[in-house]
């Protein structure tokens, strides 16, 4: 025991950030225990980013068929199991949560299956009763989606439930405008099935870049989404025959087989005992931290999405890093929140870093370099696909501000675009760049004229 506690540190949360702290606490001779009420993982690998991946790429090949056959080959009957691509993904998902769970504790820490709460500065109570102490607790219990109190509310899934429907519904009516619920109406819409998207803004994507906003709105619509602006859905009702029907704010009602709800996500806070603590906690319940990711009370910290800095996996994976520098290898180390490259497995997908025009204008006068073009793989096959290059500079130091990227393999191409954002890299450092051909990424650095 360290100091007379039971361990050095207590994670409280098995997902991707709690897993990374309690590793690298362990490996760095910390006695640490981790407990986690669910499934190792967390969020993004047992019911988001992982396979939601997975069912983008069994919703892309829908048109991969119909590409093919311009390209001279001549593809036979086809049809979807959605059954077989559950399964198939659940085996994959539960080798996933096995390697977590064996890699945390193989690096020497107590694995733990159970629900944990806060008790004190130093305590953390099981659900079994049982209070164990700690010098340092670590709160990394994530978020959850939620569904807004309105009639019938019982009725709708959120991204919790997707992954676990029996059969692909004939018609889904997909509420919110953010990245979640544009990547399944995406999925659901490339499997298959018949999708309605309302949104109560004027333009789906609220926080990037307008100009990506609008290529994927009106790809989106192209592709057989139907996308309803300015509308909200005030009640959900039996339709019988195990339908929905979703009334509008207009009286207007929607017909569907699931009602899936993707307006947000909330942290996981509630009921954690971490008020009664003296944890100070923000407006929408997320745990406040400082820039060490320290909260209100020295002992205990939080890191990912439970602190609603940046909801993003690699994100919670370095402040739960940065957090273990700090506390157990005497490098004070601050997370950075900067520059943070992303994608969106929309269809076509998304790649963006850095700064949307709009946030690079409100520090001075920029240029904007923008191509929209229909790539090489859209020419045999007849699609109307367009992809989207944009890149924004600020004038006085030609620093590139932003790189924003629309189409097949934008994800990719962004991880690396995002070097060269980090460093600094100007304009006349991506043009001396030599452009690989045929490729899409060369559009980046082919860009000369200003528009």
């Amino acid at each position: 025991m360290a100091d007379g506690f039971d361990y050095d540190l207590f994670v409280i949360g098995g997902g991707s950030g709690g897993v990374r702290s309690a590793r690298m606490a362990a490996q760095a001779g910390a006695k640490v225990a981790i407990a986690e009420e669910y499934r190792y993982g967390g969020t993004c690998v047992i019911r988001g980013c992982v396979p939601k991946k997975l069912m983008v790429y069994a919703s892309a090949f829908s048109e991969a068929f119909e590409d093919a056959e311009g390209f001279g080959w001549t593809v036979g009957p086809r049809s979807f199991d959605w059954a077989k691509l559950i399964a198939a993904k659940d085996r994959e998902i539960a080798r996933l949560e096995g390697l977590y769970e064996r890699n945390v504790g193989a690096a020497g820490a107590t694995v733990l299956k159970t629900r944990a709460t806060v008790a004190g500065p130093h305590e953390v109570r099981l659900a079994d009763g049982k209070i164990v102490s700690a010098k340092h607790i670590l709160v990394a219990t994530g978020g959850a989606p939620f569904v807004p109190e309105i009639p019938g509310a019982e009725h709708a899934i959120t991204s919790n439930e997707i992954f676990h429907l029996p059969a692909l519904p004939r018609r889904i009516l997909i509420v919110g405008g953010g990245y979640i619920a544009c990547e399944f109406a995406c999925i659901l819409n490339g499997l298959g099935a018949e999708v309605t998207q309302v949104y109560r803004g004027e333009l789906v994507l609220r926080g990037f870049d307008a100009d990506i906003r609008a290529h994927v709105s009106a790809e989106m619509q192209r592709k057989g989404v139907t996308l309803r602006y300015g509308c909200d859905v005030m009640a959900i009702e039996e339709a019988g025959g195990g339908a929905l029907r979703a009334v509008m704010e207009d009286g207007e009602t929607i017909e569907a087989d699931c009602v899936f709800y993707a307006t947000g996500r909330r942290p996981n806070t509630e009921g954690l005992g971490l008020e009664a603590a003296g944890v100070a906690l923000k407006a929408n319940g997320a745990v406040a931290v400082d820039e060490w990711s320290q909260t209100s009370v020295p002992s205990i910290f939080a890191v990912g999405d439970v602190t609603d800095r940046a909801a993003l996996t690699p994100v919670a994976i370095r402040e739960g890093a940065a957090f273990v520098e700090t506390v157990f290898n005497a490098n004070p180390t601050k997370p950075d929140h900067t520059d943070i490259p992303t994608a969106v497995f929309t269809q076509p997908e998304i790649g963006t870093v850095g700064l949307a025009e709009t946030e690079a204008r409100a520090l001075g006068e920029v240029e904007i370099y923008r191509s929209t073009f229909r790539p090489m793989l859209a020419t045999l096959s007849g699609r109307e696909e367009k992809m989207l290059m944009k890149l924004v500079v600020t004038k006085a130091d030609r620093r590139v501000r932003g790189v924003h990227i629309v189409g097949h393999g934008a994800g990719e191409m962004i991880q690396l675009a995002g070097i060269a954002v980090k460093m600094g890299a100007t304009k006349e450092d991506f043009d001396r760049t030599v452009a690989v051909h045929p490729t899409a990424a060369e559009e980046l650095v082919t860009m000369r004229a200003p528009v």
